[in-house]
């Protein structure tokens, strides 16, 4: 394929979907990231689209969201081990939410086999990935459908939310950054995420490479009130990730990063059938709240660790 033939495939992508990853762009055209990177940073000097972090998106400063089936497609294998580590977290009779998402979506496949769970969501997609689980109870919000991401939104669907306590809440969103948290471009789709925060103690975020350092226009969850970030580990050479990665963990969140085998050197092993689990080589400490801050956690101590203190810390942020 000539260079002018990539370029206009690669447009055609970020305009389809509004974001893709370095990763998705070189499958797609067949060739390395280096060229791919070389093609992006070639369309950006024209200003037919702006570098992200490991991607491209949409000129104009903030990425627009992507319709269901664009997001599908997008990063799948990052999405599976990102679920897949998630789901670590959970424990048999636990109650939590989980917002909508595909990436949430794929949490709530795994979901369906822990026994005694109580699922609150917004998402047609979450509760369809449990209706058949056994002894699992999903209790769904009201609202209105909104179709693009098939979720329930508006105010019926906050007002369903009032009242509730759970243990942790599990959010997906269109990007996601050290100084503004986590965000989505859709105004009543963040006006419902932020409900799901304040029902619950912990709130755990769901991202993958290509949402770190991406702004979008409403803001759902602050930064200081995101207790975990699990992602999955970015390319080497995307340095500006890593950064980002870090200053989240600067800022008290605990970082789990998904690996992409079944058992890579030097990884921790998951329970037999999940994906490898491994640290990201971060400089630095994380500065925590109550004491001199520990080296960036692994995702093994930070599936594990759940201290009584951080628990009430996060839900007395809340109640103020």
């Amino acid at each position: 394929m000539f260079a002018a033939e990539r370029r206009q495939l690669i447009l055609e992508m970020v305009r389809a979907n509004g974001a893709v990853s370095l990763r998705e762009l070189a499958r797609v055209v067949q060739t390395s990231e280096v060229t791919v990177r070389r093609d992006v940073r070639a369309l950006e000097a024209e200003g037919l689209l702006d570098r992200r972090h490991g991607g491209a998106v949409l000129p104009g400063g903030f990425t627009r969201e992507s319709g269901f089936p664009q997001k599908s497609h997008l990063a799948t294998a990052e999405k599976t081990a990102i679920a897949d580590l998630a789901a670590g977290l959970v424990e048999e009779g636990e109650a939590i939410v989980v917002g909508a998402g595909t990436t949430t979506q794929e949490l709530a496949r795994r979901l369906a086999r822990i026994p005694g769970l109580t699922v609150v969501t917004n998402s047609l997609l979450v509760a369809q990935a449990l209706a058949h689980a056994n002894r699992v109870e999903v209790v769904m919000t009201g609202g209105t459908l909104r179709g693009s991401n098939y979720a329930l939104v508006g105010s019926g669907a906050e007002q369903s939310l009032q009242g509730l306590r759970v243990s942790r809440a599990f959010l997906s969103g269109s990007g996601l950054t050290a100084e503004r948290g986590l965000s989505t471009s859709n105004m009543l789709s963040a006006s419902v995420d932020r409900a799901l925060v304040q029902a619950a103690a912990e709130v755990v975020v769901l991202a993958d490479h290509t949402k770190l350092g991406s702004d979008t226009m409403f803001q759902t969850v602050p930064t200081d009130l995101i207790t975990r970030l699990v992602t999955d580990e970015p390319a080497g050479h995307d340095d500006r990730a890593a950064t980002e990665l870090q200053a989240l963990a600067d800022q008290g969140v605990q970082i789990a990063v998904a690996g992409g085998g079944t058992g890579p050197a030097g990884a921790d092993s998951l329970s037999p059938g999940r994906q490898a689990r491994r640290d990201m080589p971060l400089p630095g400490q994380r500065r925590t709240h109550g004491g001199p801050g520990p080296q960036l956690r692994s995702a093994a101590t930070s599936l594990t660790d759940q201290p009584t203190g951080d628990r009430a810390r996060v839900a007395d942020l809340r109640r103020r």
